[in-house]
């Protein structure tokens, strides 16, 4: 199998495998950051702006809660045949304070997350039909000597 080169979501996170981010929104009136990107009007509700700046968020946060997926998803999520489990995390952002769900990188399962440590954003792949290689995603991988 060779490498992924296609992203399942354009402009949602950088192509950068060393160091990628998501990409999001900051209000560039009140501050607030917004993930996936927003462009049509502030959603704090004391912010009456509708001009944001585009960001790239932090790489790093804490683990807020997770879970794990046992079943295969119904269509149109493609998974991978045979169908494996993988654990899914919400993961608070260091410098927004808030939370973006993904998958926990291949390898790492429920039992060894606990809430409260430290996850960093990688590159993954997901499995798609159309191609032999799958798609590339972000997910989240638990950062080494974090107390897990």
């Amino acid at each position: 199998m060779t490498e992924a080169t296609v992203p399942v979501l354009d402009g949602w996170f950088t192509l950068d495998g060393a160091a990628p981010h998501l990409i999001g929104t900051r209000c560039a009136a009140c501050g607030t950051y917004y993930f996936p990107k927003l462009e049509t009007f502030c959603r704090n509700p004391d912010c009456e702006s509708s001009q944001f700046e585009t960001v790239e968020l932090s790489r790093r946060g804490r683990l807020w809660s997770f879970t794990n997926a046992c079943y295969k998803p119904p269509e149109p999520y493609i998974a991978a045949d045979p169908f494996v489990p993988y654990a899914i995390a919400a993961v608070e952002l260091d410098r927004e304070k808030m939370v973006v769900l993904g998958q926990v990188v291949d390898g790492v399962g429920v039992e060894d997350l606990k809430a409260g440590i430290e996850m960093e954003l990688v590159l993954g792949t997901i499995a798609d039909a159309n191609l032999p290689e799958g798609k590339l995603t972000w997910k989240w991988k638990p950062v080494e000597g974090a107390g897990q």
